[in-house]
């Protein structure tokens, strides 16, 4: 169980804007500023009285499934993010036959066929699939896991796969599929929750059967953890982005009283609004890391 308290939460946001200062990124108000705000927290009854939350491990297909009707609602930041950077790379690219891997609601699979490529889609969620065939009707869309693609050996041109490697617990195999489908030169896409974003909370609920708080396993891959998946099956590597995320404008400020109320399903972005100058300071991070490979040989 993952046992989450507000109080908790935002003094980890007051911590993380303290580093920052103690790093040299602010002055002496705003760390004074910060010390305040930290003692008045811990005195707020708000905060202290809550009991927290206990939260179950689920899986990745529950929360996608309940996710899935209102994936592409406007308001995930991530989207803009990887957007800037993904869609010119896949427009660079001569047409061919694509994988969109862990292909959610065919975001990526819809502008791939409209710039004339032949789509094939996996995923593992069904529910996730249906909204894609809805988007792509004239899609090839297959239900699978990133680690068993039911797609053919060296077949496609491309592979992209968006937003969905943190909930891979372990990248090599994937990595390893991903070459064995793509024909040498092929290039592979990547765009993925930055770790840093996983670290600050950034999390995909998954609810128990009668509505129980559940979150989806997530990893935190590290630059490093990409690269050492990667290169020992021929991966070369093009290009790598790390895009800050922009969330719009900060929460106006509000009381705990205001804000905590019940309201778990929107923890922890609405708990930001508590402390808004110390959460502007521990979220000007990278909302995703964006890869361009391409496959050669592999080494040894």
């Amino acid at each position: 169980m993952v046992y989450q308290h507000p109080l908790a939460y935002v003094l980890g946001l007051e911590g993380l804007a303290l580093l920052r200062g103690w790093a040299g990124d602010f002055d002496r108000e705003f760390v004074e500023a910060r010390l305040a705000e930290v003692r008045r927290l811990v005195a707020d009854e708000a905060l202290t009285g809550d009991v927290g939350v206990e939260a179950a491990l689920g899986d990745s297909v529950t929360g996608y499934r309940q996710w899935a009707a209102s994936y592409d609602e406007p308001g995930n930041g991530c989207f803009a993010a990887d957007e800037a950077e993904v869609l010119p790379l896949l427009d660079a690219l001569p047409a061919g036959v694509a994988l969109d891997a862990a292909c959610g609601t065919g975001r990526y699979a819809g502008h791939l066929a409209r710039r004339q490529h032949r789509v094939i889609g996996v995923d593992s969620s069904a529910a996730m699939l249906e909204q894609a065939r809805a988007r792509l009707p004239e899609g090839d869309f297959r239900l699978g896991e990133l680690d068993r693609l039911p797609v053919a050996d060296d077949s496609v041109e491309l592979v992209i796969t968006a937003l969905a490697l943190s909930h891979v617990a372990e990248l090599g195999p994937v990595l390893a599929e991903f070459a064995r489908v793509l024909r040498p030169g092929g290039q592979l896409i990547i765009s993925d929750v930055h770790h840093e974003l996983v670290f600050r909370g950034s999390l995909v609920h998954a609810l128990g059967p009668e509505g129980e708080p559940g979150l989806v396993p997530t990893y935190r891959h590290t630059p490093g953890d990409f690269l050492r998946a990667a290169l020992p099956h021929g991966f070369q590597v093009l290009r790598c982005e790390e895009p800050l995320i922009r969330t719009g404008d900060d929460p106006p400020p509000a009381t705990p009283s205001e804000v905590i109320t019940g309201t778990w399903d929107v923890w922890p972005w609405s708990l930001m609004a508590i402390v808004p100058e110390a959460s502007h300071a521990a979220w000007d991070i990278p909302g995703v890391i964006i890869w361009q490979f391409e496959l050669g040989r592999p080494r040894g």
